[in-house]
């Protein structure tokens, strides 16, 4: 039977890798959240925690109201928190993937209407697309070329 460990309303597992939301809050009104991979009896291989992805500023700005509704139905609450410090929260696979591979494809972009195009079709996806796309976007030699792949299919031809 696999060792679980109860935290904040997320039970951890032995048998799945382990994910990491951490938040700041840099202004009275702009905030950092990134995404790390935490060393686990599943991911033997990870020695330290991997950065995942982040995301800050107006791009984070644009989709907050879709992470923050995410994350409160994971049981992430992000109220009060106080100027330069870091918060920490186990987040599940799911939530970990999804929002890693939307912080790697939102960051470069510029354009609102094709952000908010690309964040929508991110969140549809199942979560083995979800994980193979950030897969690619993570180990292969050119993930710039990847993202960018995704981007023009999450965007509608005719904008």
């Amino acid at each position: 039977m696999a060792a679980r460990k109860k935290t904040t309303g997320l039970t951890l597992s032995a048998t799945l890798p382990h994910y990491e939301l951490r938040v700041r809050r840099l202004a009275s009104a702009d905030s950092q959240i990134d995404i790390w991979q935490l060393p686990a009896p599943a991911t033997a291989h990870i020695k330290a925690p991997v950065y995942i992805a982040g995301l800050k500023g107006r791009n984070l700005a644009l989709i907050e109201h879709r992470l923050l509704r995410r994350f409160k139905q994971a049981g992430i609450e992000l109220a009060g928190l106080p100027l330069n410090d870091v918060r920490r929260f186990p987040v599940g696979e799911d939530l970990a993937i999804t929002s890693g591979l939307l912080f790697r494809a939102l960051a470069p972009m510029r354009n609102r209407e094709h952000m908010l195009a690309v964040a929508a079709g991110i969140e549809a996806m199942p979560k083995e697309e979800a994980a193979y796309w950030l897969g690619m976007a993570m180990h292969r030699k050119y993930p710039r070329r990847v993202l960018m792949a995704l981007r023009f299919l999450l965007i509608e031809p005719g904008k």
